[in-house]
Parts: structure tokens; sequence; C-alpha cells
């Protein structure tokens, strides 16, 4: 049996990174595809998927009707990698941030004899870093993953990075179990907590993060305060036991 691996690109208004970006992740892992799942992005970003999607066929294209956050995307792309038989998926953003150069590393390790159901791409683990970043933000990130290692236990460095690589066939029972509550900042602290819950193998390879290349980051001060209340949330229904 064929085993494939699928990259995730969720984007919304993205334009000015898009063909970039794709182009970038096929030179360094050609062997991949990619899904675009665009969240229906006014400045022209679906459309100029398809334009792409229709010169390569390793590119693929998911429409959504409008914006509806970042973790719903990544849902929708998981269940596309499920019904379209690949044994991986990975998360990647179209921004820039995420290095293309670092994922061969990600993938060596999610491929390697050691199958872990995980592999994170980490700003905080040793030889990890960011570039562009003031320090008042760095903090702010590294103060947030020792918060929730703090609260929830996971033992993983970085539990916010959004650069990863599941098993597909762990994510399946994974879902077909878990309803996933987060709908932005803190989906990728719920998919560590629960992966970590569930028993799932979680590894770490240090990345460095990068300032996006063009247009406006998503990211906001309610978003980040959201997700670590939703944090204290869910440690007291594990405490309360439900």
């Amino acid at each position: 049996m064929t085993q494939k691996t699928l990259i995730a690109i969720p984007t919304y208004n993205e334009s000015e990174n898009l063909e970039y970006i794709t182009s970038a992740v096929f030179s360094e892992a050609p062997e991949v595809e990619i899904l675009i799942v665009d969240d229906n992005s006014p400045d022209g970003t679906g459309e100029l998927a398809d334009t792409l999607s229709k010169t390569n066929p390793r590119l693929h294209v998911l429409h959504r009707q409008g914006k509806e956050g970042l973790g719903p995307a990544y849902l929708a792309a998981f269940q596309w990698a499920s019904e379209n038989g690949y044994t991986w998926v990975g998360e990647f953003d179209a921004d820039g941030s995420h290095r293309p150069a670092d994922l061969p590393r990600l993938l060596h390790l999610s491929h390697g004899t050691t199958q872990p159901d995980l592999v994170i791409g980490s700003r905080w683990t040793r030889g990890g870093g960011t570039d562009g970043w003031s320090k008042r933000r760095e903090l702010l990130s590294r103060a947030g993953s020792l918060y929730v290692n703090a609260v929830l236990g996971v033992g993983v460095a970085d539990t916010t990075a959004g650069f990863r690589v599941y098993r597909v066939d762990f994510l399946d029972k994974l879902l077909g179990k878990t309803s996933i509550e987060s709908k932005g900042y803190g989906f990728q602290i719920e998919m560590t907590w629960r992966t970590q819950r569930a028993g799932g193998r979680i590894k770490e390879v240090p990345i460095t993060f990068v300032e996006r290349r063009a247009g406006t980051s998503k990211m906001s001060g309610s978003i980040i305060k959201e997700a670590f209340i939703e944090v204290l949330k869910w440690r007291w229904r594990e405490l309360i036991g439900r």
C-alpha cells in the first residue's frame, strides 16, 4: 500500500504568499501533496489556488463557505486526508513563518521507525528559536507553553506550535472519540493535550520560526486570552471527572 503525505495549508487573504509558499514546499519536499483550505478569502486566494492546482496535480483545494477559524479548517483537512487515503497530514502556515527548509526533518522523524503519532516543529526545544521577533513576543510565547504545562502537564516544550505532522490513523481514532472545541489559538494546545491524554507518541524537532513574509497577522490579544481560559476549563473538567 502506498503511503502518502498531505500538507494542509489554511488560508484567508494570503494571495501575496500562496504561490511562493507552495512552490517552496514542493521544492523542499517534492514527495508531498498540498491541500489549500481556503475560507472564502475576499482577496482572491481561493481563485489563485484553483489556478495553481490546474498546473500541478499534487496541489488540491478545499473551499469553505467563510472564515470559521483555524481549528475547523484543520479538522476539515484531517477529514479530507482520511477520506483520500493519506498516511500522514501536516500543518503548515501560508505566511512564510514556517520555513519549508525545516519540513524534511519533521517528515523524516514522522516517517521513521519510531512512528510517532505527532511530530511538532518546536521553537522552544534545544536548537529551536525565532527570527524577527521582539523579546516581549518571545517571552509571551514561552510563558504560554510554561502555563499550559503547569496546568495540563503535557510535557511538550512548544504546546502552541502550528508546524506539525500527524499520523492519520491516530487522528481517526482520536477524533472519532473526541469533539474538538477550539477554533483559534487554543486549537494547537487542545490537540497537544488530547493527543497526550490519548496515549499518543509525541516528538519535537527544533525549528526556526520567522516573521511572516507579507500580509497581516490574524493573532490578537483576545484570542490568546480565550485560549488560556480554555486551558483552565479543560483541567477543571478533568479534576471533576467530566
